[in-house]
């Protein structure tokens, strides 16, 4: 399951068919939750749907109110999954479900005399104990969204947004703060202007921030312009996505809470080497929605017959070390060609360049990676300018799981690469204390 690649192709066959949809965002999680924030969900009204955003557990009563919570706008609903339930006057158990309205006010909704709907099911007793905060709009206002996605994905360039997803004030409500509005902060960081994702309505809408007015004859407020300013200040950490409460210094004393989000672009995985043990690989890479590409010098392995789910496959010369630099940019690299040639072109340039790539990977057993480290170098003008590319270079490929075969050791290389592009810590396991070294998967 592709999960940002399936939402936004059902959501182009949506929109050419005229039928309508509702995409749900997880904005916000308190606690334990399955998803994280930015997990999507697309429901169309003739019953298609695709996406998570739980474990399973929210989704057939998204689906069923999702329509309904949309009729009047955008706005977030917050459910919850502990296992405590509350219970009115008269003992009847309540729904531990809490729905909002596009106004911001939080309703203790009960559904107890809906026949159609299982009690467990609202009260979603799964004992996690967590919150789950989640947005929903129509396609007509999330389309602007799903078209700045889809930018990220081809342009290879990400995009940092602020949605709002809540404003503490009724009293004194301000038309420029919508539920579910976005801006992109970068182009307010680069322009001093302020871009509206989507916000009521279809499109894109700058509002100006001085005193001239824009095409829609709208000036952005004092109270805007410093909220923006404040979200465009904020520094996201390893998280690609973070609860933010802004708090105006003005005399409305106005109170958000937004998520603020870099749309990253698809990690690219390029493979070099198209024998059969890549096929499993390929097929992993494209379940967690990575770009892939596979090239071999050999043309009669490097077939899209062959990889059908490969987004790329080029019959690609040694010679050629421009187009694998550019295929390589920022990329994760698998060297398994199973030919000691290929593998010695591949790597000498690779090597080379190694603050060009995110990853390295060489297959085979750790003995003959030397040897070629050893050839390359031997043939380098400047040895000591591989040094970088080699301590970089992970050789065997992939962690030592256990299993035998072609899928274990795809299973192996995508944890590694998880692990490098997440910047997450070596898991312990797969370190051998007493020799001292990684005990990784090897195979010839």
């Amino acid at each position: 399951m592709n999960q940002i690649a399936d939402i936004l192709k059902l959501a182009g066959e949506a929109a050419q068919q005229n039928v309508d949809a509702v995409l749900a965002t997880v904005v916000r999680t308190e606690g334990s939750a399955y998803r994280r924030a930015g997990a999507m969900m697309l429901i169309c009204a003739d019953g298609r749907s695709v996406g998570m955003i739980s474990g399973g557990c929210l989704e057939p009563h998204i689906i069923k109110r999702a329509f309904w919570l949309t009729r009047n706008g955008a706005n977030v609903q917050v459910y919850q999954t502990g296992d405590d339930i509350e219970y009115t006057k008269n003992g009847e158990a309540k729904a531990a479900a809490k729905e909002e309205t596009s106004e911001n006010d939080f309703l203790n909704v009960d559904f107890h005399d809906e026949p159609d709907l299982d009690l467990d099911e609202l009260n979603f007793g799964l004992g996690c104990n967590g919150r789950v905060h989640v947005l929903f709009e129509r396609l007509a206002t999330a389309t602007p969204l799903l078209d700045t996605i889809s930018q990220v994905r081809h342009t290879q360039q990400s995009v940092t947004i602020a949605t709002l997803i809540r404003s503490a004030s009724r009293q004194n409500s301000n038309p420029e703060l919508q539920i579910g509005m976005r801006i992109d902060l970068d182009d307010y960081t680069e322009s001093g202007q302020i871009m509206t994702i989507g916000a009521n309505g279809i499109g894109t809408n700058r509002i100006e921030t001085n005193n001239s007015l824009n095409q829609s004859g709208s000036d952005a407020s004092n109270t805007l312009i410093n909220t923006v300013e404040n979200l465009a200040q904020y520094e996201l950490g390893d998280k690609n996505a973070e609860y933010v409460v802004i708090k105006s210094e003005d005399s409305k004393h106005l109170t958000t809470e937004w998520l603020v989000q870099r749309l990253e672009p698809q990690i690219r995985l390029l493979i070099c080497g198209a024998g059969n043990d890549v096929m499993p690989l390929v097929t992993m890479a494209k379940l967690q929605d990575w770009h892939v590409t596979v090239i071999d010098s050999r043309a009669q392995y490097a077939t899209r017959m062959r990889f059908p789910q490969a987004d790329e496959v080029l019959p690609l010369a040694l010679e050629d070390t421009d187009t694998l630099l550019k295929l390589s940019h920022n990329a994760a690299v698998a060297l398994m060609s199973h030919s000691l040639s290929q593998d010695r072109a591949r790597l000498a340039v690779l090597l080379a360049h190694a603050n060009h790539y995110k990853y390295l990977g060489q297959l085979g057993p750790r003995y003959r990676t030397e040897r070629l480290i050893e050839e390359i170098s031997a043939t380098n003008v400047n040895p000591a300018s591989l040094s970088v590319g080699i301590n970089k270079l992970h050789y065997p490929i992939g962690y030592k799981l256990g299993g035998d075969g072609p899928e274990a050791l795809a299973l192996g290389i995508m944890a590694q690469i998880n692990t490098v592009m997440h910047n997450q810590a070596s898991p312990a396991k797969c370190v051998d204390l007493a020799n001292s070294n990684i005990a990784m998967m090897g195979h010839a």
